[in-house]
């Protein structure tokens, strides 16, 4: 049967036979149903797409996805998903991993991935705790948060995933939540670029961390601690879309109330997709210091994938010196021989 002849698949068709164990309440429920509407809706294919996971709640991902996957080990999801992408570049390749997984163990393995470009979608579920093994506190817990792990509150500065992503030179970097409806929009983005994508996903532990994101999932708070970027639009917020935030003549973001002192909409930032400075300024605004927390697609740049030029190069090497042998491996350079007279008698068999 041809790629073209194959069946249009709905949500329900990546889902797998597997019952998904996680806490009821989760967050992590949300988000799985989102990447299988948006699989079918960008026409992924079963057998085409991988789902790779290291350890964590979220890690259980590949279990509840009706295509291929892997359960790894710790921190190191990005290095098998960078050995599938390479070892056969057609397929959709995910990463899924958490603030734990992703920023403490594997901190290390998610710097190259995103560095070298490599074509795999990541999605950090960030819940600020670690979630499997009981509520110790994650590189992304706030200072002073009180878990059996720092009874007297971490001492800790949290890791901003996204400023990590994007000082690794990542060419996709979005920040969504768990429940909100935007968060389909993003992943249909990231599925259809292509180069490395990180998204971060604000994600609510019920059990552990309950309400660690309710400022931004509270339907009457909510539009008041968020901003929603828009590529080319000011920076506005608010229930009643009446603030904003604008450049100081220091070059530092202020929040201004719209109409007052005769604040106008041109007054203030212009979201830019493709400004790397101004996409880093946006992943350091918090809600502890009075700003809204910007959520969408924050920096996004065209660049080469890893594994193209890689392929390129074999190709290149291929043609310049024909296709290699292991046997003309390992007799390249320099190398000798050991006659069987010259092997000391004791040594003989």
């Amino acid at each position: 049967m041809s790629e073209k002849s194959l069946p249009v698949l709905t949500a329900k068709d990546f889902a797998s036979d597997q019952d998904v164990r996680w806490c009821p309440g989760c967050g992590d429920y949300a988000i799985l149903n989102q990447v299988k509407k948006v699989l079918a809706k960008v026409n992924a294919t079963r057998h085409n797409s991988v789902f790779v996971a290291g350890i964590g709640c979220s890690s259980r991902f590949p279990y509840y996805m009706s295509t291929y996957g892997f359960h790894t080990i710790h921190g190191r999801a990005p290095a098998i998903a960078t050995g599938v992408k390479i070892a056969n570049p057609d397929l959709n390749v995910w990463v899924v991993t958490g603030d734990g997984d992703g920023l403490s163990i594997g901190g290390n393995h998610l710097l190259h991935v995103l560095r070298r470009n490599v074509n795999v979608k990541i999605l950090l579920f960030n819940n600020r705790i670690y979630g499997l093994t009981k509520g110790q506190y994650s590189p992304t817990s706030e200072e002073g948060k009180k878990t059996p792990s720092s009874p007297q509150g971490s001492l800790d500065l949290p890791l901003t995933p996204l400023s990590v992503a994007l000082a690794a030179e990542a060419s996709f970097v979005a920040r969504c939540i768990d429940v909100d409806p935007d968060l389909a929009k993003v992943l249909e983005r990231a599925a259809n670029h292509k180069g490395s994508a990180f998204i971060e996903i604000y994600q609510d532990c019920n059990v552990f961390n309950h309400f660690a994101f309710r400022y931004a999932t509270d339907k009457d708070a909510k539009e008041e601690n968020i901003l929603r970027l828009e590529h080319g639009k000011p920076l506005v917020f608010g229930k009643d879309r009446d603030k904003g935030i604008r450049m100081t003549s220091e070059q530092k973001p202020e929040v201004v109330k719209l109409s007052e002192s005769g604040i106008k909409e041109d007054d203030l930032i212009f979201h830019d997709e493709h400004d790397e400075k101004l996409a880093f300024t946006l992943s350091r605004l918090r809600v502890d210091d009075g700003f809204p927390e910007p959520v969408g697609v924050f920096y996004q740049m065209d660049d080469d994938c890893y594994e193209d030029l890689l392929t390129q190069q074999i190709d290149e090497a291929i043609k310049a010196r024909g296709v290699g042998t292991l046997e003309k491996l390992f007799n390249a350079g320099d190398v000798y021989e050991i006659e069987p007279s010259e092997v000391p008698h004791e040594q003989h068999v």
